[in-house]
Parts: C-alpha cells; sequence; structure tokens
C-alpha cells in the first residue's frame, strides 16, 4: 500500500529549467530510497537520480550530473528533480519509485518496489 503521484511535468525550450515531485502516500517508513527514471519512445527506461530516504545521500546517472538535483521533503513525502540546462534528449515519460531494497542506487530497475505514472517533460529546440 504505497501511492505515488508525479506533477510537474510540461514543455521547456532547450536551455531551460523544470522541477517535477512525486508525493508518496501510504507505508513509506521501510523505505531505503527514491528514485526518478525516465523512458523515451522506443527506449528503455533509465535511471537517472537515487536519494537516500534516511541520508539524503545522493545518486546520479552521469549524463545529468551537474544538471539535475533530486532532493527530498521528509516531512511532506515528497521527492523532487529539479532539471536545469535541459536539452532535446532530455525529452522522456519521467517516473518515480519506491525502493525497499539497499541496492537501490545501482539505479536497476528491479530493485524498485513502487512507480508512479511517469510525468511528461517534453524539450523543444
Amino acid at each position: 500500500q504505497v501511492q505515488l503521484v508525479e506533477s510537474g511535468g510540461g514543455l521547456v525550450q532547450t536551455g531551460g529549467s523544470l522541477r517535477v515531485s512525486c508525493a508518496v502516500s501510504g507505508r513509506t517508513f521501510f523505505m531505503y530510497g527514491m528514485g526518478w527514471f525516465r523512458q523515451a519512445p522506443g527506449k528503455e527506461r533509465e535511471f537517472v537520480a537515487a536519494i537516500s530516504w534516511g541520508s539524503g545521500g545522493t545518486y546520479y546517472a552521469d549524463f545529468v550530473k551537474g544538471r539535475f538535483t533530486i532532493s527530498r521533503d521528509t516531512a511532506k513525502n515528497t521527492v523532487y528533480l529539479q532539471m536545469n540546462s535541459l536539452k532535446p534528449e532530455d525529452t522522456a515519460v519521467y517516473y518515480c519509485a519506491v525502493s525497499r531494497s539497499s541496492a537501490y542506487y545501482t539505479g536497476e530497475r528491479n530493485e524498485y518496489d513502487y512507480w508512479g505514472q511517469g510525468t511528461q517533460v517534453t524539450v523543444s529546440s
């Protein structure tokens, strides 16, 4: 009984910024980490970033380091992904996920137990 609801996606020009949010409800006390993934049309879902729910430690895919920042507000049970310097190749559906595994930081999809419905991010050139 965990639900995730993403919001904040939309259309932005190259070089612009966007912040997507993920509100989590239900049994969250057991979580090791939360992550963001993305999937472009015709491509595999790929890891973007993760955060330790307890410590706040962060992990990033190489292609977003320096541009994206993951954070969480434990009081609000919400995780955020701030995306700056956006590129057309960032266009994808962005998914929030919860992991009950200590291996959440690896970015492996099967280490995550609960997923949101996704929010569309489109970057135009």
